[in-house]
């Protein structure tokens, strides 16, 4: 087998459809919310044509709503063109027992168009590659982990839609962070969870509970960060669906309920070469003893955060977890190791690396790595200082710059960023600010529990 367990060769996935362990594999990318969509294949018959020859999916998928519906005003793909097919190529790099699945195994693709076989750069995952490709130009490669909460609640999903998301119970009642005794409740599925993240190539670290009701995050093992965004989407994929198996759900909104902590998802990032972080260094700020790389990567980070907000945070809800006290920064600030700084550097030496605490865990990996990536190199580029290291409390220090603090400003910024038409292309700055867009129009014309509870008899 493969070194990594549940990593797949093509001849040890020909073995396995041999003796009939696996019958099924799942061919699949993201779309534009970090969803996986595809096809499931005879194993047989993947073997036979599709890891050679690739797929076909309909390109709306880069263009529809969270409801599956085709959008107007994209570019990219409408009815005037007739929703044609892009071509799914898989990443053999990518194949992997799915082992919550029964006798089934999985592959991530990249997008193509297909009658030039190019990358579609629309994807969010060429996004990524095309940012990987310039940190190597440069001569670095990038290692990465994300560590994502969500809540756990007794309902099944299907109960949860018939009850609207209300009076839903959460698998815990009072706050748990770091407790053993509250988390071993919910062990019957963390632990799930953990096995089979385990068993199809993600390697795990832990798990642990958090700061709200029935609120977890669990942690895997930080890789190179292509890896990590791919291991990122398959992590959330599998813990719904063996939520889902289990007759409870998980979610992992940005702000489930005002009155608890929102669930983020923070990223770490350093820059290698040779083996080696080359962000420590012989420059002393603070307590951190750090490279000219590193302050320039940091700085650069922070100097392009609001403009490319809408890929750290991308819904309305998002926005909603940004408040004084929350844990969620609220300022772009950068500190050692202080949890009130959107940046918040840990470790030493060959551990040194960024926590950039601002994405939320609804965030599409490939996004939020690939605007990180392109902030930092153009850091590195353009030899960005960050702003002073900052002590104390955050929340506090009102000459501090603020976050975006909505989705609406954050589109503008994006829509207007000369920086994002830069590192990404105007095709995709034009398509992604549609996308929002077309999410915030949403959240605009509804009708909120809200205001129905303010205003029905009172206005």
């Amino acid at each position: 087998m493969a070194t990594l367990r549940g990593i797949l060769t093509i001849d040890e996935l020909k073995s396995l459809v041999q003796v009939e362990e696996i019958e099924t594999v799942l061919v699949v990318f993201t779309d534009l919310y970090g969803r996986l969509v595809g096809k499931r294949y005879d194993a047989d018959f993947f073997l036979e044509s599709i890891a050679a020859h690739g797929s076909h999916a309909c390109d709306y998928l880069l263009t529809v709503d969270m409801e599956m519906e085709p959008v107007p005003g994209y570019d990219f793909a409408n009815w005037d063109l007739g929703y044609g097919d892009l071509t799914l190529s898989p990443d053999m790099n990518t194949l992997r027992i799915a082992s919550w699945l029964d006798k089934t195994a999985m592959v991530l693709c990249d997008i193509r168009d297909s009658k030039t076989e190019h990358l579609i750069q629309i994807s969010p995952r060429s996004l990524l590659i095309k940012q990987i490709e310039k940190a190597g130009e440069m001569g670095y490669t990038a290692k990465a982990g994300s560590e994502m909460e969500y809540y756990i609640f007794n309902e099944s999903y299907k109960d949860a839609a018939a009850y609207k998301y209300h009076d839903m119970e959460p698998a815990g009642w009072y706050i748990e962070d770091y407790h053993a005794l509250q988390g071993s409740r919910v062990e019957f599925f963390n632990a799930e969870v953990r096995r089979h993240l385990k068993k199809s190539g993600i390697p795990v670290e832990g798990s642990k509970g958090e700061w709200g009701l029935g609120q977890h995050e669990l942690n895997i093992q930080h890789s190179d960060v292509l890896t990590m965004a791919d291991s990122h989407a398959i992590y959330k994929h599998c813990m719904k669906e063996i939520a889902d198996c289990l007759g409870i759900s998980v979610t992992f909104m940005a702000k489930f309920d005002e009155k608890q902590a929102g669930s983020s998802c923070h990223i770490h990032l350093s820059l290698w070469q040779k083996n080696q972080n080359i962000f420590p260094g012989e420059i002393q700020t603070g307590p951190i003893q750090g490279s000219d790389i590193f302050l320039w990567f940091l700085g650069g980070w922070m100097a392009h955060m609001p403009e490319l907000m809408v890929f750290y945070a991308p819904t309305v809800n998002s926005y909603k977890r940004y408040r004084s006290g929350s844990w969620a920064p609220t300022r772009l600030a950068w500190s050692y190791d202080n949890r009130t700084s959107g940046f918040r550097i840990v470790g030493k030496e060959n551990s040194l690396r960024i926590e950039c605490r601002v994405p939320g865990a609804d965030c599409n990996p490939y996004l939020t790595y690939a605007a990180a990536l392109a902030s930092g190199l153009d850091g590195i580029a353009n030899k960005i200082d960050p702003t002073p290291i900052f002590s104390g409390d955050a929340y506090a220090e009102k000459q501090l710059a603020q976050l975006p603090l909505t989705l609406r400003h954050a589109i503008d910024l994006f829509e207007k960023s000369e920086f994002a038409i830069r590192a990404f292309g105007k095709e995709v700055v034009e398509h992604y600010t549609h996308f929002f867009r077309v999410e915030q129009d949403a959240y605009d014309k509804a009708v909120t529990d809200w205001e129905r509870h303010r205003y029905f008899e009172r206005i």
